[in-house]
């Protein structure tokens, strides 16, 4: 990850981007491609949060309210699908969808790319990069580019596990590893090196009352997938509240303790995964080791 930004600053020079994922860097910071011009795609993937929102939901142009929970656009390499209900299939397709979501930046591709074509700077940088007037591939290509970049892998868990620096880690965060592994079932779900299998899952929070979002269903009109959503990968977790698609839990703490519940939580639950048919039986020294672990996969650079 260190190097990958030190490349994207590198790529620079007086004359402005070098390169696609430079280009695409100022792209997701730039304002132009909102209907106001008031937010960017970091409006609501906020750097200093690994690229997700500090809210339940992101606040778009008119301060229109999103319906879901933005997610971290760090380590998507390994990633299948995007959005929680996997509506899209590259990050290409998902680089262009908030721009022109009325809920976000509500701005439609064709007046993107003509304020782009305009726009003195712009105009220059897509001909130098893509020897191309800018065009939908080619802002997908930008943006999505430089999101292939946001990949952190520095760790106190990296440290400790693959460079086997028993220093780099608490005795706490060691046990929490095994209950993550064992009783706490998490390794089912969150497995591989960004911590997720990139399956849908239904973790009991769809009732078809208050919480009547039905996920995935929409997209592969399959009614097993109803109340199923995509499992998020865990890397830099601890600087990313309020989980799940909907915001609804502040903090790690609730987390686990809806996981360890989830019945306790929301009782009218359809659909739960089997998984959690019955509560784990956490204790609340490992809850607290639980926590720590998911602490650990903070990279170095939020410190």
């Amino acid at each position: 990850m260190i190097f990958a930004l030190v490349m994207i600053q590198a790529s620079f020079n007086n004359e402005g981007p070098i390169d696609k994922a430079a280009l695409g860097k100022m792209l997701f910071s730039d304002p132009i491609l909102s209907k106001d011009q008031t937010i960017s795609c970091a409006s609501c993937h906020k750097p200093a949060f690994a690229f997700a929102d500090t809210s339940a939901v992101s606040i778009g142009v008119g301060k229109k309210k999103g319906k879901r929970n933005t997610p971290s656009a760090m380590n998507l390499l390994t990633q299948k699908t995007f959005f929680w209900d996997g509506r899209a299939a590259t990050l290409e397709e998902q680089a262009l969808a908030p721009i022109i979501n009325p809920d976000e930046m509500n701005l439609s591709i064709e007046e993107a790319l003509q304020r782009l074509s305009k726009h003195r700077d712009y105009k220059i940088y897509f001909q130098n990069i893509y020897q191309s007037e800018p065009n939908a591939e080619n802002l997908a290509d930008a943006l999505a580019t430089f999101e292939r970049t946001l990949e952190t892998s520095d760790s106190p868990f990296d440290v400790w596990k693959f460079n086997d620096d028993s220093n780099a880690v608490s005795p706490a965060m060691r046990r929490g590893f095994t209950i993550f592994n064992t009783k706490g079932k998490c390794v089912k779900c969150h497995f591989g090196s960004n911590f997720t299998t990139n399956e849908f899952r239904n973790i009991g929070l769809f009732d078809g009352n208050k919480l009547n979002d039905s996920g995935r269903i929409v997209v592969s009109h399959n009614t097993e997938d109803i109340g199923k959503f995509k499992t998020i990968g865990l890397r830099n977790v601890s600087i990313t509240p309020p989980y799940m698609h909907n915001g609804m839990l502040k903090t790690l703490r609730e987390v686990i303790d809806f996981y360890n519940d989830p019945e306790k939580i929301v009782p009218h639950n359809v659909n739960r995964d089997t998984i959690l048919a019955k509560p784990l039986g956490l204790t609340e020294e490992e809850k607290e080791d639980l926590e720590a672990f998911l602490i650990s996969l903070t990279d170095k650079r939020f410190n």
